[in-house]
């Protein structure tokens, strides 16, 4: 579905990806109101692209606008999602802005398993889908924080052709001494995490779900399942965790390959001592032999060498 010029962009909601084993993944997209080639933006991820940042995160939103005023100015915050870019301040520039539910949460049907090749290989997809429509110049870029920085680390090691830079904020890298056991000591994060922010945004959640502020469309998709069927479509994060206290193959499979990471990248560490984004692997990596960038420098300037690999 088109929204034609709203906002001063092109909007297609719940555009079908299709995967290589048939299932469809469903993506919003926003575009320049004018013909030509752009670059692209893209995230891939959990936290459901029809619920407004405002009202799935009310008090941070709060916090961020109270204490950056800018994030809000010259936007009508509308597309404002969870750690993602506002579409209305990089569409009039020039930029295509695609933002996709992750298989099995909002919009996207299937089995929620996060981190996994699957979900590696959907993202894949979803970039050389993106790298080959009319409205794209063959340049796809990636940003986002967290988990939308996170997957950047792991579909880069599959090299799509596509995919020209990375913008990571706060990406760890390793599932096991990153994430889930810090100095080998078990984080209970990601079950809560997963209680309180995928579980309430699973496809299937359909009428028992929220509506979009913008469109009024069922956030977690129009079938509404019950939680036995609810909870036959996801991993269990918690349990599977516990039941993998050393680093085995589990681990290893949540974990990116950087010997395969070639496409440049700007990156800035978590230098305030969370432990969901700790600093020390990372610092070697960028000691190591690919090209990396951290974020030590002003903020344009850092982000001149990222988007002129959209552009050239």
């Amino acid at each position: 579905m088109t929204e034609p010029e709203q906002d001063n962009m092109l909007i297609e909601w719940d555009v079908g990806i299709i995967m290589d084993d048939g299932m469809t993944l469903r993506a919003d997209v926003f575009r320049p109101k004018v013909d030509g080639k752009w670059p692209v933006l893209l995230t891939y991820g959990p936290y459901a692209k029809g619920l407004a940042f405002q009202k799935g995160y009310p008090s941070a939103w709060q916090a961020m606008i109270a204490g950056h005023p800018d994030v809000a100015h010259g936007s009508t915050n509308r597309y404002q999602n969870w750690e993602v870019v506002d579409p209305e301040k990089w569409v009039p520039h020039g930029y295509v802005c695609m933002r996709v539910d992750s298989r099995g949460t909002g919009r996207s049907p299937g089995y929620i398993d996060h981190f996994s090749a699957r979900e590696t290989r959907d993202f894949y997809q979803c970039i050389e889908w993106a790298g080959v429509q009319a409205w794209c110049n063959g340049n796809v870029g990636l940003n986002g924080i967290s988990y939308y920085a996170i997957n950047q680390w792991h579909v880069a090691s599959l090299q799509p052709p596509h995919l020209k830079a990375m913008c990571i904020w706060e990406g760890a890298a390793d599932w096991y001494r990153d994430m889930t056991h810090h100095g080998g000591i078990l984080s209970t994060f990601w079950a809560n995490w997963y209680d309180m922010q995928v579980k309430t945004v699973q496809f299937g959640l359909g009428e028992r779900g929220p509506r979009s502020q913008v469109t009024g469309a069922l956030v977690c998709g129009d079938v509404t399942m019950s939680d036995a069927e609810l909870a036959r479509n996801r991993a269990n994060v918690g349990d599977d965790i516990v039941s993998h206290p050393l680093d085995d193959d589990y681990h290893r499979a949540r974990s990116s390959n950087w010997d395969k990471i070639t496409v440049p990248f700007l990156s800035a560490a978590n230098w305030g001592g969370q432990g969901l984004h700790p600093r020390g692997k990372f610092r070697r990596f960028c000691s190591g032999c690919i090209k990396g960038k951290m974020a030590g420098v002003p903020r344009a300037g850092a982000l001149d060498a990222f988007l002129h690999r959209l552009r050239a």
